[in-house]
Parts: structure tokens; C-alpha cells; sequence
């Protein structure tokens, strides 16, 4: 009998649910797809199916009907959506064909996707949500959520405990950890009867028969998959137990206890866990977000974790080997089959067999689990190509990839995630050939040492056989100088003892720096905060790293946005990262990432641009340059905003308190001095004790910043109760002075500066430069010293951070004759008449690049042209050319 013809109505569900549970193999399809979806077009329209995750919108049809009508039809939907719930693609099918139509290129045909081969690569984009997640990041997500679950029920019981006075803080800790390894176990159970390492639903079956006594179940099964089947308690005849194949691997070594299990937390595993949820399709790499998943904030912010998405991994690992590795064995297979090519791939995968991978701060594995899944799929390829005649065996390991990590329970996930991703080869090398060693039981693996690499000298400990290339590779915790401990800073200081104030992650580098000096086979890469290339620690952290290990930078990642993969959008870390490799044995070209592009360079300075390591401009307290007026921060309040007074409050108070009218001054932080707003502050510089007491609304303001001062960890603040009335530190000057913002948009072509007088309060976000002149206004604010400024500074994000140390005094100034400073001195009064033309105009407004007035842009233009004439150099010289001269100018009066 012929199977009935598939039609629209009635088969759509049954299509799409089929489809979805076999190519992603996700047991519960309809969690991701939903049916007749109601839009109002003029009235209620349904949408034959939706991916809400996506917004994809889905219309489909009977055999043998026009597509193309399909489409009209879906876009019209689409159409009427709102904007929050459109995605990227509109898809019409027949049942035969797929047709997919990409919203973004409207003028480009459909892809056309028979239904016959449809599979996960050409159908990956259906639970993509926001193109940013792959499917087995969603499914990773998902696990972690479900994890989370089970682990937050069972540190329930362990807080109910420890509520008890008998309950010790060992104790707790010890529970805890036995809780962590409990998680990661059922993980590994969970994904074996999924992925076909146990038989179908095996474990489920063996929890659900056994659910009134699982805690007792549970402990047994674990004896048991630690247990080679001979070794086994002869007295239990449980024939379900005994089933249970040995796994071993370190993974069920340990006798652990975990709390009872009532009804609702089996019923988690068994029902939301098991039934729902196939964990064949958990990427080990990703599920490095169940470690993270588990950390409430103030442990993520204190460990410095964040979980590293595949893409920036892969930014680390294949320029570091992978890249290399890759084009080899695509060399040899581009050659015909010969002996000859068959004994150079077995010699390429010894090499691959070789290699040793360390990851010192390695959180839940990701780094060491991506590069092994890769070194073992390049190898499966390797052995797809060698001949049947000749002997096949897989020679990659996990124990060659080892990590050090500080947290208990992301050691238990990167053991278990490298057991995962063993077993996820595995049977892709089943696919090639039948090897003769089985994938269970596992071997002993113990290469994850829970330490922490820079307190307890493990790293520095750490042998690899001479003969053998090491890669050290990872993304150290991201703390920078204010939020490390007294722990932390004694390290560094012992590291880098005449600049000690830098982000955390370079103790990673000094280690590995040391490291490689006894072997230059080794290479270090690391992610790290752009903070570590920027200002005065491009100096501080690597200059010392070259002279004394003689590091060099051999490729590297200029900064870009990073941000984590979780779920939570309240948790998302958004940072600004480099990515920097480091060896003593560099290649002639070296590869620079920019936005642009890759380009290859002859050499990656401090500040990971293409330059010499000389060129790094070091922290100095006085201006290089003789005849040059001291640059100041502004005045520190250090008050709790008690003697700040904003906008808002400044009628009433003044209405409330006459006498104080006297005593207050327009106050100007960044944020006032860009955007010409308003702020007040209570100067009380002349003010006697009996004129405060006289105005109680000021007076009880004093008292609070008393208050405030004395509550201070900082002894210095407390003293400064003493003397409550006043600013904490001041540093006002007397007549005009220039303004100089701190922190200052990337996207601006010149700093916005300008002249105040001591009739405002600079604050600290502020430097200032009393006894300044018009010329060195124009100076300041030419294209040369903005050039220098955007290589030496430091950045706050991508944000210029303007400092005194590393980019005034660091600054060489021209010599010019008493004409080019007359000529500078005249363009620099240009810029601000053209400023003065409009006077509602912010300093923000006006050096925003989109709507810069012509006649302020070409008086800058006319300053540039005069600067650099004092300077001896053409008009039109390059920004790179103009940091090149500058930096030899820096090295003759700096003397470094």
C-alpha cells in the first residue's frame, strides 16, 4: 500500500517535529517549534510554524505547489511580526524541498535544501538564536540550567545542615565538594546512555526501577563502574548492576555522599534530565557554562572567571598550532596516494601524538577540550587517508593535555568535559575504522591539578620530556590592579617589582616567560584585558618579560569586545581583550590581528602594534621636556558627595541657606566640562569655624563627610576628618589654566580641551596645567600629540585615558623659533574663536566627528600644519610616521 501524499494541513507538525528530533536529535523537538502561530493582519492570520528562538518563520505547502506564492504569503507574516520577533530567514517547503531565504540579502536567490540532505550543517541556522549561538551551545546552555537545578536542591539540604551547630565549616566544604562531584558523574551517566556508550535510556532504567532507594542505587552503581566486572561483589546478582560496563578513568574513584533524594530531586533526574533532554548533542568545550552557571556574582568577580565562547578559543588555538598543523596535513593529502605520502602522514601523526598542551588557569577545561576535539578529528582525518593494508591506530591522547585550576568543582567539569569530548571522537574514528582498543573502560587520567599556578610555584614545577613541543595556552583571570587581594599583589610585586600595579593576567605571562626560556620549543597564548598593552603597563609588564626571559611577541589580537556565552543577560561580561602569543624563538613574519584584518609584520611591539619593542614610552613623574608647565589633577572632594551640591538642589538650598551663597562654586568633573552642565560644590576654603556653624544646612553637611572619613579602611582618609570642611586634597589654581578630560571617546579625533579660571572647581576627572600659554594650547591639541596620545595611552574600554605619567611627561616637545611659535600661538586662538561662533554648543557636539563645524575642523587643520613645522617635518606626514619620530625624540631626552 502507498504511503499517503504528505499535505499542508494535518502533516506540517509532524514534518518539522521529525525533522528536528532526527538531524539534531533533541528528544523533545516541540520545546523548540511552535504551530499556527497567530499574527493580526487585518484579523487573525496563522503562521504555518515558528522557531521562536530564531524568529524564523516557516510556511509550508503540499507537494507540487508554488513556492514562490509561499513566500509572498510568509513575507506578508513576516511582515507583520513585530520587530522584536523577526529573524533572519523566511523558509517555504513542499515537503521534498527546503527553500531558505536570507532577509538580509533580499536580492539573492534562495538556498535550496533537498529534504533528503538535510543535516546539521546545512540546517545549523534553525535554533541559531541571534546567529550567535550554535545548536550545541543551546543544548550546552540547557544542561547547565539543568544541572544548576539538581546542585542548587542539594546545597539546599547541605545549608539546612549547616545550620546545626555541630555542622563544621570542614564539613560544609568537604559536602560541597562531594556535591560537585555527584553533578559532574550524573553528567557523564546522562551523556553515556544518550550517545550510546551505555545501551538506550540504561541508566534511566536502572534509577527509575530503583527510585524509592536511589541515594543507596546511585552509591552502588558508582562502586560498580569503578569495578572491573571480575573484581565485582560476587554476593549482588543484580543483573541491571551488573550490566553496567566498567568505566573507570578516575571518573567513580573516590567514595563520595550526597544528601537523601526525595521525590522532586529523582524526579528532576529522571523526568527533566533524562526523558526530556538528549545529552549526545552537549559540546564539553561549552559546557564549561555549567561551572559558571553555579557561581553566584561576587565568586565570578573575585575568581575572575568568565566563560570563553568557541570563537575566541579558536582566536588562541589556531594561529597557535592548529593553523600549522592543518596545512601540513593538507600539503600531504593534496599529493596522490603513495607509500611515500602514507610514511610522511604517519610521521605528522607521531608528531600530533607528541604535543603537550597546558592550560595553568584552565577553569572547566574549554581550552584543553577544543584542542583536543580538533587534534583528534585532524587526526581521524590522517587516518581516513592511510591505506587498510597498513596497521591503524589512534595515538592522540588526553593525558597529553594537562591544567592547573584553582576551583574544585571546574577541575571534576574539565576531567569530565576531556572524558566527553574522548568518547565524542571515539566514535567519530568508529566511522573510519574499527580500532582494536574499546572506548571503555577509560584509563587513568590525572592531568587537572587544583592549585593555583602562581601561589603554590606548580607551574614552575611542571616538566615536559625535552624532546617534546609545549603549547601554554588560556584566559586567566580577569582582575585588574583594585580588585586583586593582598595575595595577589604580593605575587605580582615579586614579579615585577618596579611596577607592580598591573591587571593580574600578567603573572600568567611572567610565568610563562620563564617557562619558555629553558626551551624554545615552547610558545605561551593567553587572553588578557587590553589593559596589559596599554599605557604605562605595555612597558611595565613586558619590557622587563624581554630583557630578563627574552619574550617575544609572536602574534596577537589587537583589542576587541568580548563577552561571555551565558544565558542570563544580567551576567553577560562584556570586556575589551588582546590576545597575545609569546616565544623566544619567533618566526621572521609574525601575524598581527587587527579589525581589518590579518597582516603579517616583521615585529609586534609592547603596545601590539607593527614596530620596534623599543618604542614603549615608561611612566615618569616630571616632563621629559625642559621649559614645559607641570600638569596637576584636579581637586579631590573624597566626601561622599556631602559637599557636592547638583543642579537640582541648588535653588532650594540657596533658598534655605542664604549664607552659603557665598561659599559655593560651579564644581566641573568630565562629564560637566564635555557636555556643559551644571554642578556646585560647597568651598569652604575661607570659611571660619563660626561661618559654618552659622548656616546649619552646611554645617550638617560637614558633620556627615566627618562621618564618612572616619568609617574609612584608609588611614589617610581618616585623617582627613579633621579637617572635614574641605576638599581632600586641593589643587586649585590661581587664574587660567587648561582642562584636559581623563577619559575621552575613541572616536574623536582630538581630545576636547579648553581654558577654565579659578572662578570653577576642577574636579579629579580633570587634569589641569596652570601657567599655561596660548602655544602650548596649540601643541596640546594638534594631530602629533594626539598621535602620540593614542599610542601611549591607556584605555578605559576602548575609551582614551589621558594621564600625566605615560602621556604629558613622556611627550617631546618641538623647539620652535620665536616665528613658528607666534604662527602656533595664532592658530591656537583660531580654534577657539571658531569655538566661540557657537556658544550653545558642548565641547562633546563639537569634536563629534559627524557634525565637527568646517571652520573649527580647518583651524585645527591650519594648528596641525603649524606644529609640525616647529617640529622640521612635512604637513602630510602619517600618524605612524609622526609616533616613529616622536619616539626617537623620546629616546634622545628621555635617555632610555
Amino acid at each position: 500500500m502507498q504511503s499517503p501524499i504528505p499535505r499542508e494541513k494535518g502533516h506540517t507538525p509532524e514534518f518539522w517535529l521529525g525533522l528536528i528530533r532526527d538531524v539534531f536529535g533533541i528528544i523533545k523537538p516541540e520545546d523548540y517549534i511552535e504551530f499556527e502561530k497567530e499574527v493580526y493582519i487585518e484579523h487573525v492570520k496563522f503562521i504555518d510554524a515558528y522557531i521562536p528562538s530564531t524568529g524564523i518563520v516557516i510556511e509550508q505547502k503540499s507537494p507540487g505547489k508554488n513556492l514562490d506564492d509561499a513566500f509572498s504569503q510568509a513575507k506578508n507574516y513576516y511582515d507583520w511580526l513585530p520587530l522584536s520577533q523577526r529573524g533572519r530567514y523566511i523558509i517555504t517547503c513542499d515537503f521534498d524541498t527546503i527553500r531558505v531565504h536570507d532577509m538580509e540579502e533580499p536580492t539573492q536567490p534562495p538556498e535550496i535544501i533537498p529534504v533528503s540532505q538535510a543535516n546539521k550543517d546545512n540546517l545549523n541556522f534553525l535554533l541559531i538564536p541571534g546567529e550567535t549561538r550554535t545548536l550545541e551551545e543551546l543544548i550546552s546552555i540547557k544542561a547547565g540550567e539543568l544541572v544548576k537545578t539538581l546542585r542548587d536542591y542539594l546545597m539546599s539540604q547541605v545549608d539546612e545542615i549547616a545550620k546545626t551547630e555541630h555542622y563544621t565549616k570542614e564539613q560544609r566544604e568537604k559536602a560541597v565538594d562531594d556535591i560537585n562531584v555527584f553533578c559532574v558523574r550524573l553528567v557523564f551517566l546522562l551523556y553515556a546512555e544518550d550517545a550510546g556508550v551505555f545501551t538506550k535510556h540504561q541508566f534511566h532504567d536502572y534509577l527509575e526501577a530503583r527510585r524509592t532507594m536511589a541515594r543507596d542505587a546511585l552509591a552502588k552503581l558508582f562502586t560498580a563502574l569503578k569495578t572491573a566486572p571480575q573484581d565485582r561483589d560476587p554476593f549482588d546478582t543484580d543483573p541491571e548492576l551488573a550490566a553496567f560496563p566498567q568505566v573507570n578513568g578516575g571518573l567513580f574513584s573516590d567514595n563520595v555522599r550526597f544528601p537523601y533524594l526525595n521525590d522532586e530531586a529523582v524526579n528532576t533526574i529522571l523526568v527533566d534530565m533524562s526523558e526530556k533532554f538528549n545529552w549526545a548533542g552537549i559540546s564539553p568545550t561549552i559546557f564549561g557554562a555549567v561551572f559558571e552557571s553555579t557561581l553566584n556574582d561576587e565568586t565570578r568577580r573575585n575568581i575572575g572567571i568568565h566563560y570563553t565562547s568557541i570563537d575566541n578559543i579558536h582566536k588562541v588555538i589556531d594561529p597557535l598550532f592548529l593553523d600549522d598543523i592543518n596545512d601540513t596535513l593538507n600539503a600531504f593529502l593534496s599529493q596522490p596516494p603513495s607509500h611515500e605520502r602514507t610514511k610522511r602522514l604517519l610521521a605528522l601523526q607521531d608528531k600530533l601524538a607528541s604535543l603537550k598542551f597546558l592550560d595553568p588557569a584552565c577553569g572547566s577545561g574549554n581550552f584543553l577540550t577544543e584542542s583536543f576535539i580538533h587534534l583528534r578529528r585532524l587526526e581521524n582525518r590522517l587516518l581516513a587517508n592511510i591505506p587498510p593494508t597498513e596497521e591503524r591506530k589512534v595515538k592522540v591522547s588526553i593525558k597529553q593535555f594537562y591544567g592547573i585550576e584553582v576551583h574544585n568543582f571546574a577541575v571534576n567539569i574539565a576531567k569530565t568535559a576531556l572524558w566527553i569530548s574522548y568518547l565524542q571522537m571515539w566514535a567519530e574514528t568508529y566511522k573510519i575504522f574499527q580500532p582494536d582498543k574499546p572506548a571503555l573502560p577509560l584509563d587513568d587520567y590525572n592531568n587537572i591539578d587544583e592549585a593555583d599556578a602562581l601561589r603554590a610555584d606548580i607551574f614552575r614545577s611542571w616538566e615536559v620530556p625535552h624532546d617534546d613541543m609545549l603549547y601554554i595556552m588560556g584566559n586567566p583571570p580577569f582582575l585588574g590592579y583594585t580588585h586583586k587581594d593582598s595575595g595577589q599583589k604580593e605575587i605580582l610585586k615579586k614579579m615585577f617589582p618596579d611596577n607592580w600595579k598591573v591587571d593580574y593576567a600578567a603573572g600568567w605571562f611572567s610565568i610563562a616567560s620563564e617557562y619558555i626560556s629553558r626551551d624554545n620549543k615552547i610558545k605561551a597564548a593567553f587572553v588578557a584585558t587590553n589593559s596589559i598593552c596599554q599605557g604605562a603597563q605595555a612597558a611595565g609588564v613586558f619590557k622587563p618579560l624581554s630583557q630578563k626571559w627574552g619574550m617575544k611577541i609572536e602574534f596577537a589580537y589587537q583589542s576587541f569586545v568580548w563577552k561571555n556565552e551565558l544565558p542570563d543577560p544580567t551576567k553577560m561580561a562584556h570586556v575589551h581583550v588582546v590576545i597575545i602569543c609569546i616565544s623566544n624563538n619567533p618566526p621572521e613574519w609574525r601575524s598581527l590581528y587587527t579589525a581589518e584584518g590579518k597582516k603579517l609584520v616583521k615585529n609586534i611591539n609592547f603596545y601590539l602594534e607593527d614596530g620596534p619593542d623599543e618604542d614603549v614610552a615608561e611612566e615618569t613623574k616630571t616632563p621629559i621636556s625642559t621649559d614645559v608647565p607641570d600638569m596637576i589633577l584636579g581637586n579631590l572632594p573624597r566626601d561622599d558627595g556631602r559637599l557636592i551640591i547638583e543642579l537640582k538642589d541648588y535653588a532650594d538650598f540657596i533658598k534655605r541657606e542664604p549664607k552659603a551663597k557665598k561659599y559655593i562654586k560651579r564644581y566641573i568633573g568630565a562629564e560637566e566640562f564635555l557636555n556643559n552642565k551644571l554642578r556646585y560644590c560647597l568651598w569652604l576654603v575661607n570659611a571660619t569655624p563660626q561661618d559654618i556653624k552659622n548656616m546649619p544646612r552646611v554645617y550638617e553637611r560637614v558633620k556627615a563627610v566627618k562621618v564618612f572619613r572616619e568609617a574609612s579602611t584608609r588611614k589617610g582618609t581618616q585623617k582627613l576628618a579633621n579637617k572635614s570642611w574641605l576638599f581632600a586634597e586641593i589643587r586649585q589654581p590661581a587664574g587660567r589654566y587648561i582642562a584636559i578630560p581623563q577619559v575621552s571617546s575613541e572616536s574623536r579625533e582630538y581630545i576636547p580641551m579648553d581654558w577654565l579660571d579659578d572662578s570653577v572647581i576642577p574636579g579629579n576627572a580633570l587634569h589641569i596645567i596652570p601657567d599655561a600659554t596660548l602655544y602650548h594650547f596649540g601643541i596640546l591639541t594638534s594631530r602629533v600629540h594626539m598621535a602620540w596620545m593614542r599610542r601611549v595611552c591607556g584605555r578605559l574600554e576602548m575609551r582614551y585615558r589621558y594621564s600625566k605619567n605615560i602621556v604629558y611627561n613622556t611627550f617631546a616637545w618641538p623647539d620652535p623659533s620665536p616665528e613658528e611659535r607666534a604662527v602656533i600661538e595664532r592658530t591656537a586662538q583660531e580654534i577657539l574663536d571658531a569655538r566661540g561662533n557657537y556658544p550653545d554648543s558642548s565641547l562633546s557636539a563639537l569634536y563629534d566627528d559627524t557634525v565637527m563645524p568646517l571652520e573649527l575642523r580647518e583651524a585645527h587643520e591650519r594648528n596641525d600644519r603649524a606644529v609640525c613645522r616647529a617640529y622640521g617635518w612635512e604637513a602630510d606626514i602619517s600618524e605612524g610616521e609622526i609616533v616613529g619620530r616622536l619616539f626617537g625624540l623620546y629616546h634622545i631626552l628621555s635617555g632610555k
